[in-house]
C-alpha cells in the first residue's frame, strides 16, 4: 500500500497551490510558512517534533503495552475481493506473536477492563451462600441483541469500523519486529485501494462549488472547500504522505558487491518521484504540509485526553516496565501540552451538525477499506494507523464543550455512560502519532541528504 507512487496513483487530482509552493529547485522539501487551517508554522512543529516528541515517543512505543496489537488481518474487503492483489513478497509478511512472547497481562480473558490490576485479581464466590444465588443463564437470543446494541453503540461513538478483538482470526502482533517499511507491493490492487479512498470516500466540490469536477479528470481545489471538507481532505493526504515519506526512508537497497547483503536505508530518488514538484505536478510541497496538518491534529488530541490518558495504569503483568511505561507516558503528554499552538477543533461543525455524522460515515468507510489491501504488513499498518486517527476525531468530538481549551477526563459521560478508550485505541492512537513523528524526523534527514 505505501510503496505506490502518488504521482501514479493520483493522475487526475491536482491541488491549488501557490507561486512559492511551485519552487522548482533542490531544497522543495525545506518547506516553510503557515501550515493550511492551522495558525502554526511547519519550522515550529519540525522543532518541535524533532528535538523534543521524537525522542519520548520512540523510545515509548519500544514498551510492551504500545508494542503488542491484537487485530485481524484477515477479514474480508467488503468492496470486492482482494484476492487478486495479493502480495507474494516475503516483505509483504507479517509475523503473529507466540504465545510465550506475549505479556502476562494481555492473555488473560477478562471483560472489557481486563487490563487493570483488579481484573486480575481472582474473586471467589461464597458457595454456601445459596439464599443469594442469582440465574445467570442467558438466552442465545438475547447475546446476540447484546452484540446488536454493542455494535450500535461503537457506530455512534467511533469514526471507525469497530475492531472485533475477540474474534478467532484476531491475533497479538508484535509492531517492534514487524516495521512499516518497504515491501514491493505495488501495481493495479495498491492503485485500486488509493483510488477507491480518494474517489469515494473523500469530500468534493459540489458542482455548484467547482463546475470543473468530474469523476476521473478532476481539478480539486481544496482551498474552495468547506473548512470541515478541507480537513477531511488533508487528514487523509497527510495519512498517505506518511506512509510514502517512511516507506522512501526505510527502502530496501540491493548489495553492492557480490558478498554483500542487502541494506535498509532512505531512497532520495524514490523520495523525489512522490513530492519533487517537477515530478507531481506541483503538488509535492502540498502533500507534506498536509503530514504536519495532520500532525497537529493528533497532537491535540493526545493534549485533549491527557488527563484521561494519566489515570491509565498501562498494565501488562510486568510492574517494573507498568510504572516506567507510566512515567513515560506522563512525560510524553506533559510535552503535548506545552505545544503553544494546537489544532482548534472547535471552528468545526458550528453551521451544520449534521456534517459531523457525514464525516464519520466517509471516514468509517475508508477503515473497512483498509481490509482490502493485499499487503498484510501493509494492511496491518493501514488498520493501525487509520485506528489511531479515528480515535484522535473520537476524542476532538467528545467532552463536555468545544472550547480550544478543553480536555477529557475519565469523568466525563456521553449520555449516561463514561468516555472509554479501548486498550486498542490507546495503542492504535501512539502508534499513529509516532508514525507521524517519524515522518516528520526523517524528512530533516531527506533534507541533509538532498542539500
Amino acid at each position: 500500500m505505501g510503496e505506490v507512487v502518488l504521482r501514479i496513483l493520483l493522475p487526475a487530482i491536482i491541488w491549488s497551490v501557490s507561486a512559492t509552493e511551485m519552487n522548482t529547485d533542490s531544497c522543495f522539501c525545506k518547506l516553510k510558512g503557515e501550515i493550511d487551517d492551522c495558525s502554526c508554522k511547519v519550522e515550529n512543529v519540525d522543532s518541535f517534533n524533532n528535538v523534543k516528541i521524537f525522542p519520548l515517543i520512540s523510545s515509548l512505543l519500544e514498551y510492551d503495552y504500545f508494542r503488542y496489537y491484537k487485530v485481524n488481518i484477515f477479514r474480508s474487503c467488503p468492496f470486492g475481493t482482494n484476492s487478486d492483489g495479493k502480495c507474494g513478497s516475503k516483505s509483504c509478511a507479517v509475523d503473529k506473536c507466540k504465545d510465550e512472547h506475549i505479556p502476562p497481562g494481555l492473555k488473560k480473558n477478562h471483560s472489557q477492563n481486563k487490563y487493570s490490576r483488579e481484573a486480575q485479581k481472582e474473586h471467589k464466590c461464597d458457595d454456601e451462600n445459596e439464599l443469594g444465588v442469582i440465574d445467570a443463564h442467558i438466552s442465545q437470543k438475547s447475546k446476540d441483541a447484546f452484540q446488536t446494541w454493542k455494535k450500535y453503540d461503537d457506530l455512534v461513538d467511533n469514526f471507525c469500523e469497530p475492531e472485533d478483538e475477540h474474534s478467532e482470526d484476531a491475533v497479538y502482533y508484535d509492531l517492534v519486529r514487524n516495521p512499516e517499511r518497504f515491501t514491493g507491493y505495488m501495481g493495479p490492487s495498491a492503485v485500486n485501494v488509493w483510488q477507491l479512498i480518494y474517489d469515494q470516500n473523500c469530500f468534493k466540490p459540489d458542482n455548484e462549488e467547482n463546475s470543473a469536477y468530474l469523476p476521473r479528470k478532476q481539478v480539486v481545489v481544496v482551498a474552495e472547500l468547506c473548512l470541515e471538507k478541507r480537513v477531511f481532505y488533508r487528514m487523509i493526504s497527510g495519512f498517505h504522505t506518511s506512509i510514502n515519506v517512511d516507506v522512501t526512508a526505510n527502502w530496501l537497497k540491493p548489495a553492492t558487491s557480490s558478498w554483500g547483503q542487502p541494506s535498509w536505508g532512505p531512497n532520495v530518488e524514490e523520495f523525489k518521484k512522490r513530492f519533487d514538484p517537477k515530478l507531481t505536478w506541483g503538488e509535492g510541497p502540498q502533500r507534506l504540509k498536509n503530514l504536519y496538518f495532520l500532525y497537529l491534529v493528533e497532537l491535540r488530541a493526545l493534549s485533549k485526553v491527557a488527563p484521561f490518558l494519566e489515570q491509565e495504569e498501562f498494565y501488562t503483568g510486568k510492574d517494573q516496565d507498568d510504572k516506567e511505561v507510566k512515567k513515560a507516558v506522563h512525560e510524553l503528554l506533559k510535552m503535548c501540552k506545552s505545544f503553544p499552538e494546537h489544532f482548534d477543533e472547535s471552528k468545526l461543525f458550528q453551521e451544520d451538525k449534521k456534517q459531523l455524522e457525514e464525516f464519520k460515515v466517509h471516514f468509517r468507510n475508508i477503515s473497512r477499506i483498509m481490509d482490502c489491501v493485499g499487503c498484510d504488513k501493509c494492511r496491518m499498518w493501514g488498520k493501525i494507523q487509520i485506528r489511531g486517527l479515528g480515535t484522535a476525531l473520537k476524542i476532538l468530538f467528545s467532552g463536555d464543550s468545544m472550547r480550544p481549551d478543553s480536555t477529557i477526563t475519565q469523568n466525563h459521560k456521553k449520555g449516561i455512560l463514561p468516555f472509554q478508550l479501548q486498550r486498542g485505541e490507546i495503542v492504535a492512537l501512539l502508534n499513529s502519532f509516532g508514525r507521524l513523528s517519524k515522518s516528520i524526523h526523517e524528512l530533516e534527514v531527506f533534507r541533509k541528504l538532498m542539500a
